[in-house]
């Protein structure tokens, strides 16, 4: 499936299908998941619809025993044992941001504020 080309409401509502189509798996009623979990059935609707907060579709996924899917989901993130070294150890902490190549260029470059007319 291609995310890319969708809202993020309409992932929210594929990924709440899904979670729905493991409930169906496990011949499971949305009342008795819901109880699982301690929401409404009302509110495991909107998590089906993707209308649900993140705490609630963790739960869920506990309840449906597939809380390994979040490894997937966002895997962890590791640096390169080069970076490691740049870094002496320390885990990083900020992102530097990036830099607009025309506004390090004009920074770098003291004659091209003087042909700036502005």
């Amino acid at each position: 499936m291609n995310f890319e080309g969708m809202t993020d409401q309409a992932v929210a509502a594929e990924i709440g299908q899904r979670i729905d189509q493991l409930r169906l798996e496990r011949n499971m009623t949305q009342q008795q998941i819901a109880d699982a979990v301690g929401l409404s059935r009302v509110s495991y609707a909107k998590l089906v619809a993707g209308q649900a907060k993140f705490a609630n579709v963790i739960a869920v996924l506990r309840a449906l025993d597939q809380l390994a899917l979040l490894e997937n989901f966002v895997p962890q993130a590791v640096f390169s044992p080069l970076e490691q070294l740049k870094m002496k150890g320390k885990q990083r902490q900020r992102a530097s941001g990036g830099r607009s190549g025309a506004a390090s260029a004009v920074a770098d470059d003291p004659d091209k504020n003087e042909t700036l007319d502005w």
